[in-house]
C-alpha cells in the first residue's frame, strides 16, 4: 500500500483495512463498495457506516467493543463495517452514529449537482 504524507494516521488505518477487507483472500462472502451510478440515499448510507468504521479505528476499538457501545449484535456491526448499505435504513444507521457523535457533530450538507461536465456546446 502507498502511504500518501498527507493522509491522517486515521485515514492510513483506513485505506489498510479497506485493503484488508477488499482482499479477494478475505472469508467475508463479498465486501462493498459503491454502485458507479449511486443514489444520493447509497452514498450517504455508505458515508455513514465509514464514519462508524473511521470512529472504531480512531478509538481502537475491537468490534466487540463497538457492538456494546452501539447496543448491536456482531452480524449488524460486520454489516456496518463492511458497508452492506442495503441491509440497513437512513434512519437506522443515523441512529447508530448518533450514539457516537452528538447531535452538533452530525450535519448533512446538500449541494447543487455540478452540470457543466453534461452541458452540451451549442
Amino acid at each position: 500500500m502507498k502511504k500518501k504524507n498527507n493522509l491522517s494516521l486515521a485515514e492510513q488505518e483506513f485505506e489498510k483495512y479497506l485493503e484488508k477487507i477488499e482482499d479477494p483472500k478475505n472469508e467475508r462472502e463479498i465486501n462493498r463498495s459503491l454502485p458507479v451510478n449511486a443514489t444520493p440515499l447509497q452514498v450517504t448510507k455508505y458515508k455513514l457506516c465509514k464514519k462508524i468504521l473511521s470512529y472504531q479505528i480512531e478509538n481502537n476499538l475491537n468490534d466487540e467493543d463497538l457492538t456494546k457501545k452501539l447496543d448491536l449484535s456482531r452480524a449488524e456491526i460486520e454489516d456496518i463495517l463492511f458497508c452492506e448499505i442495503e441491509k440497513f435504513t437512513l434512519d437506522r444507521l443515523l441512529t447508530y452514529t448518533s450514539r457516537l457523535f452528538s447531535l452538533p457533530e452530525i450535519e448533512i450538507i446538500v449541494k447543487e449537482k455540478n452540470d457543466t461536465a453534461n452541458a452540451r456546446a451549442f
